[in-house]
C-alpha cells in the first residue's frame, strides 16, 4: 500500500500567500492543510508515501522531514503542470502496481481511512454538492457502483462531486489508462485529468464504489478557507501554547496559540488560529488565521489572513495580507 499526495499546484487562488508558502502548508486549525492529510493516513497505517511536488517543492520536502521524520517517502518532482493524470503518472515506478491510496493535496475531509480500505473494491470519495460543475462528478448504477466519471460536465446528471479521495486497488490497470490517455493526447479542460482515467477503468470493466465523506472542507479561497479554520476549530482544535506570555489579555475560544506568542492587551478570539513567535498588542482579532513571527499592533481585524513574518498596525480592516509584508494602517499627518 502506497500514499500518493499530489501537492504541484501553485495554489493561485490564494495569492498573496502562496507566492511564498505552498497552499498545503498553509496552517488551518493549528495544523496545516498538509498535515491534516498525512495525520488521517498514519492511523490507518499507511507507511509509505509518494509527494508530487513542483512549485515551492523543497519547501514541502523540508517540512515532511522535520515534522515526520523516518517516514517511509518519495519526493517526485513535476515540471510542467500538465494536470492530476499526468501527476500520478509519474509514479509509476515507484508505486509498481501496490494498492494506492490517492488524496490531493488540498482535499481536507473528515471520514475514517480505515473504512475505506475495507472495502473489496477500488473506491471514490463522494459528496453532494448544490453545483457539481465545477468538480469530477460520479454518477451511481442502480447496483450502487459509479457507472460513470465525468470531469466538470457542462450538463451533470448527478451532484455527487470527487472531493480528492481515491482507494485504487487495480493500479495497473490505473497507470494503462493514464498512458493510454497521454500517448493520445486525451485531455478535458486543457488537461490530462484523473477523472478521465478512472472513466477508462470503469469502461473496461473495472468496479468502482462510492464513498460518502461526512464532511468536505474547501480550502480553495480566502474567505472559505476562515470558515473551514472556524469549522476545525470547533471540532479539535482549541489549543493555547504553555510557553507564552499573556498580559491584560481575553481568549474567547475556540482559538489555537502556538508556542512563543506575546500577547497583550488584547483581545483574540472567537476562530483564531495564531502560528508560533507572533506578538499582538493592543489589538482585537477574530475569525483570523495568523502566520508565524508576524507582528500586530493597535489594530482590529477580522475575517483576515495574515501570512508569516508580517507586520500590521493601525485601523480595522478585512485584510489578506502575504509573507513578509508590512501594513501601515494609521492617519497620515
Amino acid at each position: 500500500m502506497k500514499a500518493i499526495i499530489p501537492v504541484a499546484g501553485a495554489g493561485t487562488k490564494l495569492r498573496p500567500h502562496t507566492y511564498t508558502q505552498p497552499k498545503a502548508l498553509i496552517p488551518l486549525a493549528g495544523k496545516t492543510i498538509l498535515s491534516i492529510i498525512v495525520d488521517q493516513l498514519l492511523e490507518a497505517g499507511i507507511t509509505e508515501y509518494i509527494f508530487i511536488v513542483g512549485y515551492l517543492g523543497n519547501k514541502i520536502q523540508d517540512y515532511v522531514r522535520d515534522r515526520y521524520p523516518g517516514l517511509n517517502v518519495h519526493f517526485v518532482q513535476q515540471n510542467e503542470r500538465k494536470g492530476i493524470g499526468q501527476a500520478i503518472a509519474l509514479t509509476k515506478d515507484i508505486v509498481n502496481n501496490d494498492e494506492l491510496f490517492i488524496v490531493l493535496g488540498d482535499s481536507v475531509c473528515e471520514y475514517n481511512p480505515k473504512d475505506v480500505l475495507q472495502n473489496e473494491h477500488s473506491v471514490l470519495g463522494v459528496k453532494k454538492v448544490d453545483d457539481p460543475r465545477d468538480f469530477g462528478v460520479a454518477e451511481i448504477g442502480e447496483d450502487g457502483m459509479i457507472s460513470r466519471v465525468v470531469e466538470k460536465p457542462h450538463i451533470p446528471k448527478s451532484n455527487m462531486a470527487l472531493v480528492g479521495i481515491y482507494f485504487i486497488k487495480e493500479s495497473e490497470k490505473l497507470f494503462e489508462c493514464l498512458e493510454s490517455n497521454l500517448q493520445n493526447n486525451l485531455t478535458s479542460h486543457g488537461e490530462f485529468n484523473l477523472t478521465d482515467a478512472l472513466e477508462c477503468m470503469i469502461n473496461n470493466g473495472i468496479k468502482i464504489a462510492p464513498f460518502k465523506v461526512q464532511n468536505w472542507f474547501d480550502c480553495g479561497k480566502k474567505e472559505t478557507l476562515l470558515d473551514t479554520n472556524a469549522i476545525l476549530l470547533k471540532k479539535f482544535g482549541h489549543k493555547i501554547a504553555e510557553d507564552r506570555i499573556f498580559e491584560n489579555t481575553i481568549i474567547i475560544p475556540p482559538v489555537n496559540i502556538a508556542s512563543g506568542c506575546n500577547i497583550r492587551n488584547a483581545i483574540i478570539g472567537p476562530n483564531v488560529t495564531i502560528g508560533e513567535n507572533v506578538t499582538i498588542h493592543s489589538s482585537i482579532v477574530k475569525d483570523a488565521i495568523i502566520g508565524t513571527f508576524s507582528n500586530l499592533s493597535d489594530i482590529v481585524i477580522t475575517r483576515s489572513l495574515i501570512g508569516s513574518d508580517a507586520e500590521v498596525k493601525g485601523e480595522s480592516r478585512s485584510l489578506n495580507v502575504g509573507d513578509n509584508a508590512e501594513i501601515d494602517l494609521g492617519r497620515t499627518m
